[in-house]
């Protein structure tokens, strides 16, 4: 494990709380391990973290989201996403591959919605040119995808700049159509989480821009 690593594993079992990872297998079950830390102690941890290791480059940040992700410990995870926000402005259109990997093995809105919101959108809102077209082809292929939490990760990621007045509209409806047609073929009475991801969206953008929201619903 890296020095970085290390760190923030120690750091997190430190604010353990019995309790609290009771609560939290109870939410969200009993596929990954749980600490107990709070969301604050994980986003503490990797500010300090950050400000330990200053200098960390795309390599290192990136290796060391998914050295954080690959024990199925949820407060680990969550640092690696909180990690990812913190320097979103490392990325570039080739770690789309290692984040596919995160939200397909997340399987939870806690995790899957900051991955999607606040660094899959980031990052495509800041690419140009054919870096954007790949990028917009990938989130095109998550939102056909017979995963239904890469579906929702490709409606979520425009949230943030559809919301503030910018942001691809055109795509976030082709890719509505497309994951309707993924979910008409994959889709269970116990998941609609792409679903959600489409309220979520529309419902962020109706007060400022309702005419998108009427355009769409129906």
């Amino acid at each position: 494990m890296s020095a970085a690593g290390e760190f923030v594993d120690d750091t997190l079992q430190r604010e353990a709380s019995w309790h609290r990872a009771e609560e939290m297998r109870h939410r969200f079950g009993s596929g990954m391990r749980y600490y107990g830390a709070s969301v604050g102690a994980v986003r503490g941890t990797v500010r300090d973290a950050l400000r330990r290791h200053a200098g960390l480059g795309h390599d290192e940040v990136t290796a060391l989201s998914s050295e954080l992700w690959e024990v199925p410990v949820y407060e680990r995870r969550l640092a690696g996403v909180v990690l990812l926000q913190s320097k979103v402005e490392l990325l570039t259109n080739s770690d789309l591959t290692r984040i596919e990997g995160f939200v397909r093995d997340a399987q939870l809105p806690t995790l899957v919605d900051p991955i999607a919101v606040d660094v899959v959108g980031p990052l495509v809102e800041g690419l140009a040119g054919q870096s954007r077209a790949r990028a917009d082809a990938v989130l095109d292929r998550w939102a056909g995808d017979p995963d239904v939490w890469l579906r929702r990760a490709s409606l979520m990621a425009p949230l943030r700049a559809l919301r503030s007045g910018g942001g691809d509209w055109d795509g976030f409806v082709r890719r509505v159509k497309m994951a309707a047609d993924a979910r008409a073929v994959t889709a269970t009475a116990e998941n609609n989480a792409d679903q959600e991801a489409v309220d979520a969206v529309l419902d962020a953008v109706a007060e400022r821009r309702p005419e998108l929201r009427l355009a769409f619903r129906r």
